[in-house]
Formats: C-alpha cells, structure tokens, sequence
C-alpha cells in the first residue's frame, strides 16, 4: 500500500482501509457523543446539577487531551497499525462498560478510560494519511474522515436517541461497546504493517522542540481549539439544549441533531472533493485549504449565533446552515497538518496540535454548564462559541504561514540511499 503520486488514483488496498477508517472515526464520534444523548435521563437518574453534569460530559478530555502528545509520539515511533488497535479496543471497552455503572464517580472514571483509548485516533489518522495518500487526494481522504466524525452522533442521536428513549440508555451503551469490537477483525486482516525501515526513518525525524518553534504549528493548535469548542459545545449540549430550551421531545431532538450532523458530514464529503479538483486545477493548496478554513469559521458561528436568537422554525434553519458551514472546515484542517509536518514528523505535530485543540473539549461543556446555573439561557454559551468561531478564522489567516511542507533538519547520519523509497501506485 505504497504512497502514490499527487495526480494517480487511490489504490485499492488503500481504499479498503480509508474505509475501516471512516467506520473507526464514526464509531469514535457515536462514543464519545452517547453521554450527551442520554445527559437528561443521566441528570434526573443520578439528581446532579448542570455544573456536575457539564464536568461529567468534559471528563472524557481531561485525558483524550493531556495523552495526544503520547499518542503523537507512539504512532511515530512504533507500528500505528498496533497503537491504533489497542486504542480501539479500550475505547470500545469502556463504552460497554459505561452501561454497567450506577455512580457519577464510576461515570467519571469510565469517561476518562475513554478518553486514553481514542487519544490514538486522530495522530493514527494523520500519520496513515500522510504517508500513504498524495497531497492531491487528502481532501477526499480527510473528508471521508470528517464524515465519519459528523455521522457518529447523526447517527447516535438519530437512531441511539430512539433506543435509548424505548429501551433506556443502559442497554444502548453495553450493546454499542461490544458489538464494535468487531471492527478489529478486518483491521488486523487489511492494514499492513509499517515496515521496518521507514519505522528507522522517523525515529530521524524532528523533535518536539523543533516542532514547536515553528508558528504554523502553534497557528494549527489555536485553529483546532476554536473549531473543537464549536464542535464540542454541540456534541455535548445540542440535545440538552433542544429539550430544555426549545421543548422538543426525546424523538425531535433525535432527528434535529441527526439533520445538523448528517448535513455536516454531506458538506464535509463535498468540500473535500472541491478542494482537491481545485488543487488539482491548480490552485495552491495555502489559497484552497485556507479559504475552505476561514469562510466556514465565519459561517458557523454566524450561523449559530443566529439560531439561538430566533423562533421556531426559522431557529432550526439557522442551526442546519451551521452544520453545513461546519463542513467546510473538518475536511481540510488535518490536509494542512499533513502536509505541513510531512511524514517525519505528523504524529507529533499532529498530537501537539490536538493537545492544544482538545482543550477546548475540558472548557466548553463545563463553562456551558456554569453559564447555565446561572443564567437558565443558552444565550450566553451560543455567543462564546460564535467568538471562538471567528477567532479561529483568524487564527488560520494570521497565525498559520504559507501550506507548504517544512524543511526538516536531518537528526539521523544514515546515508539517502537507505531512505525508504515508495514507488508511484
């Protein structure tokens, strides 16, 4: 599964995994979003506080952040064939076993499992994409990616909000976790492993200190943290949200959240082919990739600001164009990291940038939660995730320079011939 030249096809043997990947972000995505399908039955059940259940809906981030740095640097270092796998099957573990608890401690506990286990997903992704997708394909690849990541909860409040609101929200967590397991199967069978000579290669390849002097790596950081409070907030307080503010039943707000995510993931997959076909028509990828970033940044926050501020349907309309606008964004953000850092050096940037950008995760639902106790309106939540929406647009404009890769001191003294040389597929 060797990489391929900007203007070739994606290979078949690529194409199989791009799909298993497309299903581990979708199952990681309807993972970590669950809690929030079930936040009012959890919050009546266990009688705690909007300030309880916002830090209960952000413990997942205290490790999915702090262990990305860990996570970048395991996929560089070693097969992320493996790392990815056991990343997998704890993050699945802790799903089904999140159904078996009766305690907010124990919830707390289990979320922060969860969060070491899908640490790996995103550094994983990056590093399979940047060493076997050309530069002339990522957007696709990086949307199909991005679909996944708005099916997931499309999916989990679409069909987990009718499960759980005919059979609790128990039973979905336990029959969730198990039956994903099953995703290893294939993945065991179809990815091949990282051969031992470019594992040599990027154990040559730039040090952290090197990474963080660069000012696109801190630009990309601050990107992702103001995206990922956009994404977080609504992953976490969309079907609060709708139940207690707008008076949607259990089954609207499925199939309201459903439509947000599911339009996030039609706009994703588009733009993602645009993107590419106009780097392919010669467009630079700073100019597309950047203007993909920006004007979606603008549109979402616009566009959510808008839906908090209006009634009925006209509300719902604003909130389907912030999902749309949001998926201009999630198809491009991980093309520029990729190819920014090269494959020397993509996990670790990429586990930078996601440390920076998760802590948006441990922010968003538990300052929602507090504005909430004390205001009883999401007014105020809505607003601070539209700042942050326009702050990252400029992030990408100002703190991100020109999309082009990164000249890397070599570290290593082996000769070039030694490098590891990939045909065109």
């Amino acid at each position: 599964m060797s990489p391929t030249t900007d203007n070739s096809r994606l290979t078949p043997a690529f194409s199989r995994v791009l799909v298993l990947l497309f299903l581990s972000v979708f199952i990681n995505y309807i993972d970590r979003s669950n809690l929030s399908i079930a936040a009012p039955l959890i919050k009546d059940e266990l009688g705690i506080s909007a300030s309880q259940l916002g830090m209960l809906l952000s413990a997942f981030f205290w490790t999915y952040s702090c262990c990305q740095l860990l996570s970048g640097w395991l996929v560089d270092r070693f097969d992320v064939k493996w790392v990815f796998a056991a990343g997998f099957f704890l993050w699945s573990s802790a799903t089904a076993v999140t159904g078996l608890v009766h305690s907010l401690a124990l919830l707390v506990v289990v979320r922060v499992v969860l969060g070491i286990g899908e640490s790996v997903a995103y550094p994983g992704y990056s590093k399979i994409l940047a060493v076997h997708c050309p530069e002339g394909r990522r957007g696709f690849a990086n949307s199909m990616v991005s679909a996944g990541l708005a099916l997931g909860p499309s999916f989990g409040l679409l069909f987990g909000g009718t499960l759980v609101a005919r059979y609790g929200w128990r039973p979905f967590f336990v029959g969730l976790g198990s039956l994903c397991l099953l995703w290893l199967v294939p993945w065991a069978r179809w990815m091949p492993a990282t051969g031992r000579a470019h594992l040599s290669q990027e154990e040559g390849g730039p040090g952290m200190r090197e990474i963080l002097q660069q000012r696109s790596a801190w630009g990309t950081g601050i990107g992702l943290f103001c995206g990922n409070y956009f994404l977080y907030f609504l992953v976490t307080w969309l079907p609060f949200y709708l139940a207690r503010e707008r008076h949607f039943s259990l089954i609207e707000v499925a199939r309201i959240g459903g439509g947000f995510f599911l339009l996030a993931a039609v706009s994703a997959s588009l733009c993602g082919w645009l993107s590419d076909r106009w780097i392919r028509a010669g467009g630079t990828p700073t100019r597309v990739r950047k203007s993909f970033m920006v004007y979606g940044a603008v549109a979402s926050g616009f566009f959510l600001l808008a839906s908090v501020l209006t009634p009925g349907i006209l509300s719902l309309t604003w909130l389907m164009l912030a999902g749309v606008s949001f998926g201009l964004t999630s198809s491009n953000v991980w093309a520029i990291t990729q190819r920014l850092a090269g494959p020397k050096a993509v996990g670790r940037w990429c586990g930078l940038q996601l440390f920076v950008g998760n802590c948006a995760g441990v922010v968003a639902p538990a300052v929602t939660g507090v504005l909430l106790d004390r205001t009883r309106h999401f007014f105020w939540p809505f607003l601070i995730v539209a700042l942050f929406s326009w702050l990252g647009a400029l992030a990408w404009i100002v703190g991100v320079g020109p999309i082009e890769p990164v000249e890397w001191e070599r570290r290593d003294r082996a000769p070039a011939a030694e490098a590891l040389a990939y045909p065109a597929g």
